[in-house]
């Protein structure tokens, strides 16, 4: 059956990928970025977040089967964290009253390998706090101090985070909303092409990211995996993040899940 989908950053990287192939599938996508879509709205703000629910209503008549937050940078700023953290966290909470009036509805955000990585305590936890402009401080604390890459760790180490603790609470697990983070190792988008093109980064990025399974991946192969847990098919999985690093994982942190 034909399903609405509201994708954010569907104008490029895994949001475009995704937001094709549901398409392709016959649904509904109701596209939304900073610069190009059906909804133009810029997350990293309070103002562009509303805009976003307030469109998503309008353009939807009102229900949404599934969510797919997958806007998101990854620049040496505060930007990075009130667009990866607070901006998936507001448009996902911002549009589950349109998700609880769907059906089988779903919810999935884009988190990373990178949630794995060492992130900065004092950023991790002011964005779990929803406290945004202490996480910006933050942030714009570990840029001063040389650490600036902590800034975008830490951004999907509190999304993935709150994914875990939100999943199972009343108002996802308990209206019926499986909710759930993919998180990609490294992928060839527009956001990681300056990084591989220059050898001595790719090398810094294949020590850090190791990929003994094909490698790096395209867009285009993260996208199924978004789409199904996206799908009515996925009646269970929840509070997850799932893994499609090509074994990134498993290298860099053996069995110690367990």
């Amino acid at each position: 059956m034909p399903r609405t989908h509201l994708v954010t950053g569907a104008a490029s990287g895994i949001g475009r990928a995704t937001a094709a192939l549901l398409r392709a599938r016959g649904h509904t996508v109701i596209g939304a970025d900073l610069q190009d879509g059906d909804i133009r709205a810029d997350l990293s703000t309070r103002e562009g977040r509303a805009e976003l629910v307030q469109r998503a209503a309008e353009l939807s008549g009102g229900s949404l089967d599934a969510v797919i937050s997958c806007a998101g940078t990854a620049q040496f700023r505060a930007l990075t964290v009130r667009v990866n953290h607070f901006g998936a966290v507001a448009t996902l909470e911002g549009l589950r009253p349109l998700l609880a009036a769907g059906n089988d509805p779903r919810a999935v955000v884009i988190g990373s390998i990178d949630s794995v990585h060492p992130a900065d305590p004092a950023i991790v936890e002011a964005a779990l706090a929803a406290d945004e402009e202490t996480a910006a401080a933050a942030s714009r604390a570990a840029v001063d101090r040389g650490e600036g890459h902590l800034v975008y760790s830490s951004s999907k180490a509190a999304v993935s985070r709150w994914v875990r603790r939100a999943a199972v609470t009343a108002e996802w697990a308990g209206a019926g909303i499986p909710l759930n983070a993919v998180a990609p190792g490294v992928v060839l988008t527009p956001l990681t092409r300056p990084l591989l093109d220059d050898p001595e980064m790719r090398r810094l990025v294949e020590r850090s990211v190791p990929m003994p399974l094909h490698g790096h991946a395209r867009p285009e192969q993260i996208a199924p995996l978004v789409a199904w847990l996206a799908s009515p098919e996925n009646t269970h999985v929840t509070g997850q993040v799932v893994f499609a690093d090509g074994g990134a994982d498993a290298v860099l942190r053996g069995d110690v899940t367990w």
